[in-house]
């Protein structure tokens, strides 16, 4: 957030799922993320799942939510509705055929990163990439698949 924030209308992000299936949870986690996101949570429930790495079965994602103070209702409905999961299967999908298979991976007009860094080296490559005089890809934030 701190890169956004420093930034500001220079870059967008955006956030694919690629939930490992080795990992029974890690699709659920994700259709959480996007049941979220329809409540204008996304980051508060993404820095939740983060601190809770290894309890994120379907019954403890519905009491972040509730923590959170989302609509359980609402949010079980789109955790476990077809939109949640045809949008992870997508992205999964889109992440495979660009040869990602880590998370985190970040793209930076094409650049890939893969694990987490410190902000600095974001920086540094995003100001490398704003010096070589080439547009970032510019817009707002999108998490369901479409541009803003």
């Amino acid at each position: 957030m701190e890169v956004l924030e420093h930034y500001g209308d220079k870059l967008r992000l955006v956030v694919k799922f690629a939930p490992y299936p080795e990992r029974a949870n890690a699709t659920y986690a994700a259709r959480a993320a996007l049941a979220a996101e329809a409540q204008g949570e996304y980051w508060a429930m993404h820095e939740k799942m983060l601190e809770r790495y290894f309890q994120l079965t379907p019954e403890n994602l519905v009491k972040i939510a509730v923590e959170l103070g989302l609509d359980k209702k609402k949010f079980e409905a789109d955790l476990n509705a077809k939109w949640t999961l045809e949008k992870v299967e997508r992205d999964l999908k889109l992440t495979r055929s660009l040869d990602i298979w880590q998370t985190p991976t970040y793209l930076i007009n094409g650049r890939s990163l893969v694990g987490e860094r410190p902000v600095e080296h974001f920086k540094r490559i995003i100001d490398q990439e704003l010096n070589t005089g080439q547009e970032l890809n510019t817009g707002k934030q999108d998490l369901k698949g479409g541009n803003k």
